[in-house]
């Protein structure tokens, strides 16, 4: 018997793993596909490599701009893939490497609930692959943890009991009822990120959100003729609507159409590839592209976790959860996507720490409520805490301090695009409530926000903190700087 079960292997099912084993819990991991969940397979890292490949291929192509000579580069995808696949085989093998170290128990299979009273989860599939399997010794698994046994009605199935279960299965491609979705050559990001072929002339991308936009700079930067279309009114539209509009400025002044307040309602096969038909305000439009990448969304993945009568409370296909992760059934818990809280790896790593010191009996974590948003995009995009607007939704006095990159030196010496740091902040106080960031290195930038939120520091406070010169972050200090030195204390 384990004393916690954790059914997927992503971030934040491998992070919980590996605190809960430094806590002296006994673990076990059940994964049915491959260790690092979507993060590490089929979203965060692929395509990030793939962007990266994109800005290589960019800064030699014009590598003129900074004095430099050189010919015509050329796209070759599969050694593109190549290179995405051995930076996704060298993390796996890190993750192995690191749950076999600390005698996680890795089971290869499907893992159900299949009595939520007991604890049981029956495992089906291929069992024995990865760090250690459920059923090893004690110096692998712990002392006597190990299987319930084979199940008896289901020969080659496993069945695992512990008194507490973590679900952390992710989320899965949302697809919309549109017709013809099911075409050679539509795609979701799952299927698109494996894409080695010749360069495509033309993608249509429907949806503008993180993962649309991001594939837009990636294969607009490879030379694609890149179509948008998002049928609310703006790009990314969760978040600070400056921040959408000035995305949408810069993929159009890099070629991209992009055409919001865009609703598709059938794609087609045509000679010239595959038909889109849209509804925009001057009424019914068509374009025609190579290939379409559907980046409408995910959806928290629940199929198969739970035998009948072991579900927990739901909404909307996400499970809830209280503000420990534990779902209506006591025991049982849910972190990360499938709770559909935040669909951000980090959020998941961040809640399964928090769910496994709840479990382990430690006092609580603070709650991670401000979780930094990013996009990969050129310029980058990255977002903490409130907007100007949700402040003021809330009730709350807020101002914002807006400074543009165009007068920071590392960006200028670096031919940046322009860009700009936002903060928002408590008007009589100065408290900092939240950031938003559009410009070179801004995902590395918004910790530093992250943490002034957590502290409740103001801005005097921040700008009071010397960065180095020339950098990035010199842009923080300025961002920060509101007001004299020594005006506001608290």
């Amino acid at each position: 018997m384990f004393d916690l079960i954790i059914i997927g292997a992503g971030p934040g099912g491998y992070e919980a793993a590996f605190e809960a084993a430094r806590l002296g819990l006994r673990t076990a991991l059940v994964e049915k596909g491959d260790l690092g969940g979507t993060c590490l397979n089929r979203g965060c890292i692929p395509t990030k490599t793939l962007i990266h490949s994109a800005e290589v291929y960019e800064e030699i192509r014009d590598a003129g701009r900074f004095g430099i000579v050189t010919g015509t580069p050329s796209m070759d995808m599969k050694a593109v893939q190549a290179h995405r696949k051995s930076t996704v085989d060298t993390l796996q093998k890190g993750i192995a490497a690191r749950l076999k170290a600390a005698k996680v128990a890795v089971s290869s299979g499907k893992g159900t609930i299949v009595d939520a009273e007991k604890k049981l989860v029956r495992v089906t599939g291929n069992m024995g692959d990865g760090a250690g399997t459920a059923g090893d010794d004690a110096e692998a698994a712990g002392n006597n943890a190990g299987t319930v046994g084979d199940s008896a009605d289901m020969p080659g199935t496993v069945l695992l009991e512990a008194p507490d279960i973590l679900l952390a299965t992710g989320s899965v491609p949302a697809i919309p009822p549109i017709p013809g979705s099911d075409l050679p050559g539509v795609m979701t990001s799952d299927e698109f990120l494996f894409y080695d072929g010749e360069p495509l002339k033309s993608l249509l991308i429907i949806g503008g959100g993180v993962i649309g936009v991001e594939f837009a700079g990636i294969w607009q930067a490879f030379g694609t003729k890149v179509t948008i279309l998002e049928a609310l009114p703006s790009l990314i539209a969760n978040m600070d609507r400056e921040l959408g509009q000035s995305l949408k400025l810069s993929l159009q002044k890099k070629g991209v159409a992009v055409h919001t307040g865009a609703k598709v309602s059938a794609l087609t096969q045509a000679e010239e590839g595959i038909c889109c038909t849209f509804e925009e305000k001057d009424g019914e439009r068509h374009c025609t592209a190579q290939a379409v990448l559907i980046a409408t969304g995910r959806r928290p993945y629940t199929e198969g976790l739970f035998a009948e009568d072991c579900t927990p409370g739901m909404e909307r296909g996400r499970v809830l959860v209280d503000e420990h992760y534990e779902t209506s059934i006591p025991g049982i818990y849910a972190i990360g996507d499938v709770n559909g809280q935040f669909l951000l790896a980090h959020a998941a790593t961040a809640q399964g720490l928090r769910a496994v010191r709840h479990i382990a009996g430690l006092p609580d974590d603070p709650k991670p409520d401000w979780i930094p948003s990013c996009i990969y995009t050129s310029p980058e995009i990255a977002s903490v805490g409130l907007t100007a607007a949700e402040a003021k939704e809330k009730g709350i006095a807020a101002k914002s301090h807006k400074i543009l990159s165009s007068a920071n030196g590392k960006s200028v010496l670096t031919l940046q695009e322009r860009g700009f740091i936002k903060v928002v902040y408590e008007e009589q106080t100065h408290r900092i409530l939240g950031a938003q960031l559009f410009c070179a290195r801004a995902t590395d930038m918004v910790s530093e926000f992250a943490a002034a939120i957590r502290e409740e520091q103001t801005m005097e406070e921040m700008a009071a903190v010397v960065r180095p010169h020339p950098s990035f972050c010199e842009m923080i200090t300025e961002a920060a700087r509101v007001s004299p030195p020594g005006t506001l204390s608290r």
